[in-house]
């Protein structure tokens, strides 16, 4: 479980061809003190860590987080949005978050406006239900508020702090990114449709 808080940016440092795609993530963390089995949100999918040394922790990818994700797209020298899995009595800054991507969204506009970004993000139309202004969603991993929905386009507001400390900063129009919709949505959608 996590908050959509990002808490470092790493770095693709290497990706191993096995049976499933092993990737070594650069970061900050201190890996000593990071246990093996440990989850670790990477722009927004949930890693297992299966190794470590240190400012480095590599992780398993299979074929189905693959294909359901940006994750295939990873190169050597991408940027990766991290966050360390919730511990009970921290601070749930952000909204409640699994690691479990829904799918995949397109930047369609960034556009400057004051001193933050207004992005407008199309996500795929099996999704729209889950989206609601002034709700939450998880992109690349962070948490963020939906200003304005209009069927599967929605825009969100990135301020400088976010922008700068996140992967957003390398986003352009086209970008594509992890999409996890909120929990709660999802939930209520689900009761809804089951009362029908």
């Amino acid at each position: 479980m996590f908050t959509g808080i990002v808490t470092d940016v790493g770095c693709i440092r290497e990706l191993r061809e096995q049976r499933d795609l092993n990737v070594i993530i650069e970061t900050t963390y201190q890996t000593e003190i990071i246990q093996m089995g440990a989850s670790i949100c990477c722009s927004g999918a949930c890693l297992t860590v299966v190794d470590k040394g240190s400012g480095w922790f590599s992780a398993d990818v299979s074929q189905a987080t693959l294909d359901a994700t940006v994750l295939g797209d990873w190169s050597i020298g991408t940027s990766v949005n991290l966050e360390k899995s919730l511990k009970i009595g921290e601070e749930l800054g952000g909204h409640i978050v699994t690691g479990h991507v829904d799918g995949i969204a397109e930047v369609i506009e960034i556009k400057e406006e004051g001193d933050s970004r207004r992005v407008l993000v199309r996500c795929p139309t099996a999704l729209q239900h889950f989206i609601a202004s002034k709700g939450s969603v998880t992109l690349n991993g962070i948490s963020l508020t939906i200003n304005e929905v209009n069927q599967n386009v929605f825009g969100i507001n990135i301020i400088p702090h976010t922008w700068s400390n996140t992967t957003f900063k390398n986003s352009s129009e086209g970008s594509l990114l992890n999409i996890e919709v909120d929990i709660i949505a999802r939930y209520v959608a689900r009761l809804m449709q089951t009362k029908g």
